[in-house]
């Protein structure tokens, strides 16, 4: 049986007359195709293997459409007998987002991004009617069953993945009327699909767009939604609301454009982008673990927070909100990294074992969990369990046990060894977790005295979350104080 190598070695010999003096495969991406850089003397192109056939044929014949109507898309010097494997131009390493992360987000970045709108309006307009529809696959055009998939993709891969509660009829309804509203929008242009940061790259200077195969027949803000509302663009409310009127004016000069509806449908292209992305997080970075997906996560839910507050009717979508506003308390709107400088960051986290173990946003693996379920557990007792482990009287509770201080000198000395050893070899990520029955009392009372350990002890930046907080048993709280009060 040949392998890809194999083939993609032959099918270079056979067009440049060299055999390859080198086949490096590239790091995975988000995709399941296979990517090589093939070089020999004289040349250097990219091979690339994909088992899906339909997928491949859309890639060859949009390629072709794009790169007549004048956008830059690599060129594909040779395709196989099996249509499986093929080359195509090496554009490079940097995509624009890397660009932008380069360039520290900064005002000749943002004059890029406006490059990149004018020339998605470019491809959605000019490039439409060269288009093979024929060829689209999955899906011809961005009917109902798109919709369906991209929420459902949400629910199935995210809401349910990370385990956040809610009512599935209503949030269908939702969905439903969502999906009503964007159909009402006119959809015969190209739409990209997966227009972002990643999926441009910055090569002798220029712009150039890769992996459009998954395009289809479709309206103009979904692509426009994709670019502007990615956590890899890095671009606040501001920005984003003056690259919008930068696509409308340019989309004006080309057709009649009714500028206060087109804005209206935008932000409900924008809401179901958010909420696919969404699903591709937590499949590929929760489910998968592919590096820098789960990273994602944090921007994404501060952007449909803002998104639903700011522009769009409060009226809409009720529960769409109050998973949002739920999200929102959870550990995955935290951002996992400091950005102020370049330190070891120390994730430290309280959870419940009934809700599962913490995941590692870093997507780097390892670290530590400790059961703190073998301590003396102040929820048993019912004065206590309307506090936390931040109350006093909890923390007085626990330390007149001598099982917890050993406890908590046998965890330094276990942490103590890797904190030493990353910090020299300048890592950037550990996780530290901390596990109880309710994620209340025990794990949250370690959870605090490590970090305050490390913080006083380490020149790290101390990242503490508590899972759970949103679900404490402190709604009597306030009023068995009163009551001591009394």
């Amino acid at each position: 049986m040949h392998t890809a190598t194999n083939i993609l070695s032959q099918l270079f010999y056979n067009t440049f007359g060299e055999h390859p003096s080198a086949i490096k495969p590239l790091k995975e991406s988000g995709s399941y195709r296979q990517y090589f850089r093939i070089q020999s003397k004289n040349h250097r192109v990219l091979g690339a293997f994909n088992d899906d056939i339909k997928e491949n044929n859309a890639f060859f014949s949009f390629t072709k459409s794009l790169a007549d109507s004048g956008i830059n898309v690599p060129e594909i010097y040779a395709v196989s007998e099996d249509k499986k494997h093929y080359l195509l131009t090496d554009l490079g390493d940097e995509t624009l987002y890397q660009y932008f992360k380069k360039n520290n987000y900064s005002a000749e970045v943002l004059c890029k991004v406006k490059h990149v709108v004018h020339a998605l309006v470019d491809i959605q307009l000019s490039a439409s009617g060269q288009i093979d529809y024929s060829k689209c696959y999955p899906r011809e055009t961005f009917d109902h069953r798109s919709i369906m998939w991209d929420l459902n993709y949400f629910k199935y891969n995210f809401l349910k993945v990370i385990k956040i509660p809610f009512n599935e009829d209503a949030l269908e309804n939702d969905f439903e009327k969502l999906a009503d509203e964007l159909l009402k929008v006119s959809s015969g242009y190209f739409m990209y699909r997966d227009f972002q940061s990643r999926n441009i790259m910055h090569y002798n200077g220029e712009l150039w767009f890769i992996d459009y195969q998954g395009g289809r027949k479709g309206p103009l803000q979904y692509d426009l939604a994709s670019i502007l509302y990615s956590p890899k663009t890095g671009l606040d409310n501001i920005q984003r609301e003056a690259l919008l009127d930068t696509y409308i004016e340019k989309l004006q000069s080309l057709q009649e454009t009714d500028v206060q509806s087109f804005k209206q449908q935008f932000y409900l292209f924008a809401l179901i982008r958010i909420l696919q992305a969404l699903g591709a997080y937590g499949f590929r970075g929760l489910t998968e673990h592919k590096p820098g997906f789960s990273k994602n996560i944090p921007d994404a839910i501060g952007n449909l927070g803002n998104l639903l507050n700011e522009n769009i009717d409060e009226n809409l979508f009720p529960e769409i909100r109050r998973v949002t506003e739920k999200l929102k308390q959870t550990s995955y709107a935290e951002p996992f990294e400091h950005k102020e400088d370049d330190k070891l960051t120390i994730r430290i986290t309280s959870f419940s074992y009934k809700k599962g173990y913490p995941v590692d946003p870093s997507d780097n693996g390892g670290g530590f969990v400790f059961d703190c379920r073998g301590l003396p557990n102040p929820g048993r007792l019912e004065k206590y369990r309307a506090y936390s482990g931040l109350d006093q009287n909890i923390i007085d509770y626990l330390e007149q046990f001598h099982e917890v201080e050993e406890f908590k000198k046998n965890i330094e000395k276990t942490v103590a060894p890797t904190i030493e050893n990353y910090i020299e070899r300048g890592f950037k990520h550990l996780c530290i977790s901390f596990g109880c029955t309710g994620g209340q009392h025990r794990s949250v009372y370690n959870a605090e005295a490590l970090a305050k350990k490390i913080q006083n002890k380490y020149p790290v930046n101390v990242v503490l979350i508590h899972n759970e907080k949103q679900n404490w048993n402190i709604n009597g709280k306030q009023e068995k104080m009163q009551k001591e009060k009394l």
